[in-house]
């Protein structure tokens, strides 16, 4: 007899593809650069200073000692709360919020190694790359748990809750309509203490009944 295999468990990781998984650092990535190109390049029109690939693949100018250093260290956590909108949209599963910001920030370290020949020497340039890690996680985890506790919200609901909300309005005037025409139809007549019954020949009077306290 063949053993019945048992059902994935929620969230397992046959859920995300190989393929999509790498679709999604890829698409971080890219967006990573470019907002990083960006702002390198606005600062460097800004301050009237030459602009080179060097800014964002390079640790040399990353320092704590010039100016220069820190504004480009401020860059690098803007770019980080642009990668944190990313993932939110993205992602939008805060369990995978950390693998996916340390992914990145890994293939950072890589790219840059390549790009320059050696490891980042700089502390600030570490330094930078630690807060920009917490902020991804952080920022990441909040918005995606935020996106995750939304309610979800139908198209026909606010429309059947109006229509809800008109039709109890008008049940009582038309259930009292109904109940009106239904007794004149018996031959009773609401609000009166005498009418006719429906042949019209004898006539009735509608009396209290009195109690004597006895069951």
């Amino acid at each position: 007899m063949a053993r019945r295999r048992r059902p994935p468990r929620p969230g397992a990781a046959n859920e995300l593809p190989p393929l999509r998984i790498l679709g999604q650092i890829a698409a971080l990535q890219s967006i990573y650069y470019a907002a990083a190109l960006v702002l390198m390049l606005f600062t460097s029109l800004v301050a009237g200073t030459q602009f080179s690939l060097d800014l964002v693949f390079g640790w040399a100018n990353l320092r704590g000692d010039t100016t220069q250093g820190w504004l480009m260290g401020f860059v690098w956590l803007c770019c980080a709360g642009v990668t944190v909108v990313a993932i939110v949209a993205l992602i939008g599963r805060s369990k995978l919020v950390l693998d996916f910001a340390l992914s990145l920030h890994f293939i950072h370290l890589i790219t840059v190694t390549l790009y320059t020949g050696f490891l980042p020497r700089h502390v600030a340039w570490w330094a930078t790359m630690v807060a920009s890690s917490a902020v991804t996680v952080t920022g990441g985890t909040y918005g995606c748990q935020w996106r995750e506790l939304r309610p979800i919200s139908f198209g026909g609901n606010a429309r059947n809750n109006n229509n809800n909300g008109e039709g109890s309005a008008q049940a009582p005037t038309e259930n009292g309509a109904a109940g009106e025409q239904g007794d004149e139809e018996m031959g009773f007549s609401r609000g009166r203490g005498r009418g006719r019954g429906r042949d019209g020949a004898s006539e009735y009077e509608m009396v209290g009944m009195k109690s004597d306290g006895h069951r």
